[in-house]
């Protein structure tokens, strides 16, 4: 090409004017179209160009775009279906520019891939506004495509129906609740409709509902309005049951949100049941033993908020088995393992057991500073629990100990003025008081300065190993 374009430019001293005119354009032509070949390649390329070479091959680089567009599409699901939503993101805006090389600026296709972009959008904290963003791209485009006779627009009909919710859902992680109520009607009221001309099939308008009916059970209860979203979680939960099956993974966040709602609203029974039903689909798909645990404890949670008796058991039962599948857990597990195991000493506090709870605590104590380090709130949090203990047997002494350390660890995580800080500050004021502790000489500044320079020395995880007496 470049031995060509000289020729080119030796022979124009010899043509005439008209022929000048029109090498120009077929110059600039070519020059159209290979920075239109550039734009393809740079939106189309898997790896960036000089890795390309090495990986694949050359008519790789020019795969036809719908192809492409249609690989994209693909890995934007599987990575969603994966929860790995920033690569789904990724591969979602490819879509975006593939699909306006396919199908151009005004087709609904390009509407419906801006939705899909808004939407992998929603799946990640923090970027609501992108999604908005995008929504309102799809309107725009949405706007242009509807053209009479309407009569074969049905595939832009389906697509407002998704615009229409997917803005819901926008504006409703952006708390824009009147906005978002409109907009979630809408897509509701399109659908009746689309159902009602025959255009949709009521499987389809099931799954929509399903969707839908969740939106506003979200938004309802974003607002307090537990009430108002019980309802809409109810028919959320049976629609996707017909749709997905009883047994489908799907139903259990929504069982989880439903059963939330209903203790909130103080029906305990209707609560633990749902809670206990999602645990049992769960357990129903082989689940990792985290997923397992994180289930039962969701059980032993509920029956612990009854504040009724009749309801200890299945606390008991549940915390045991949530427990029994991290115990020998290691890394995120025992974390996790350590915080159930918390949320269990809570519950033998308050059913009477404290003298079981107490022991608990203790020692988890050198397994906390393993996992959490010592300086750490957890570990800060347990000193003040066993403080307390001992403060309710009348061991002032063994409290003043435990509190005055958790009171150093607040400290200097929290600093002095935190709440926290100053209500562990006013019970060691108050023990200060007592006639075993008064006796003993107050820690010097330099003492303080050498258990300072020695938590920062310890403050890894694993490098301090308190006493169980401590």
């Amino acid at each position: 090409m470049a031995i060509t374009k000289k020729t080119k430019v030796t022979d124009d001293k010899h043509v005439a004017p008209k022929d000048n005119v029109y090498k120009n354009m077929q110059e600039s032509k070519e020059t159209h179209i290979s920075n239109h070949l550039d734009e393809i390649v740079a939106a189309v390329s898997v790896t960036p160009r000089k890795k390309i070479q090495n990986k694949l091959p050359q008519t790789a680089l020019f795969q036809p775009p719908r192809e492409k567009l249609h690989l994209c599409e693909e890995k934007a699901k599987s990575y969603s279906s994966s929860h790995k939503h920033k690569e789904a993101v990724h591969e979602l805006v490819r879509c975006i520019a593939l699909t306006r090389i396919c199908y151009g600026d005004s087709h609904w296709k390009l509407a419906e891939a801006h939705i899909n972009l808004a939407q992998g959008y929603l799946q990640l904290k923090g970027l609501s506004l992108q999604a908005k963003q995008h929504a309102e791209k799809a309107k725009e485009i949405l706007t242009n495509s509807l053209m009479p006779p309407y009569n074969d627009n049905t595939d832009v009909f389906k697509c407002s129906i998704e615009l229409f919710h997917t803005m819901g859902r926008a504006l409703l992680s952006l708390q824009k609740f009147k906005e978002a109520s409109e907009n979630l009607s809408k897509a509701e009221r399109l659908a009746k409709e689309l159902l009602q001309c025959g255009r949709i099939i009521k499987e389809e308008w099931i799954e929509i509902q399903a969707r839908i009916k969740l939106s506003s059970a979200q938004m309802y209860q974003s607002q307090k309005k537990s009430k108002e979203a019980l309802p809409h979680y109810q028919e959320a939960l049976e629609y996707i049951e017909i749709s997905r099956g009883e047994k489908s993974l799907e139903c259990v966040s929504i069982l989880r949100e439903l059963a939330g709602v209903e203790q909130s609203l103080g029906f305990y029974d209707a609560s633990i049941n749902h809670f206990l039903q999602a645990h049992l689909i769960v357990l129903s798909k082989n689940p990792s033993q985290e997923e397992a645990a994180v289930s039962a404890h969701f059980v032993a949670h509920a029956s612990i908020a009854s504040g009724r008796p009749e309801h200890h058991d299945v606390a008991e039962q549940y915390f045991q088995e949530s427990m029994a599948n991290l115990k020998d857990a290691e890394g995120m597990g025992k974390a996790k393992f350590l915080s159930i195991q918390d949320d269990y000493c809570h519950f033998l506090q308050v059913i009477g057991q404290k003298e079981k709870a107490t022991s608990i605590l203790r020692e988890s104590l050198e397994a906390k500073v393993a996992v959490f380090g010592d300086l750490s709130p957890k570990v800060a949090e347990t000193y003040r629990l066993l403080g307390g203990t001992d403060l309710a047997q009348g061991n002032h002494s063994g409290a003043h100990k435990k509190l005055k350390k958790c009171l150093q660890i607040q400290t200097l995580l929290y600093g002095p003025q935190d709440k926290r800080t100053l209500a562990t500050q006013q019970t060691m004021d108050v023990l200060a008081k007592a006639p075993e502790v008064a006796v003993k000489p107050r820690q010097t500044p330099r003492a303080k300065a050498a258990f300072c320079g020695s938590a920062a020395q310890h403050g890894a995880p694993g490098k301090a190993r308190p006493s169980a007496a401590d």
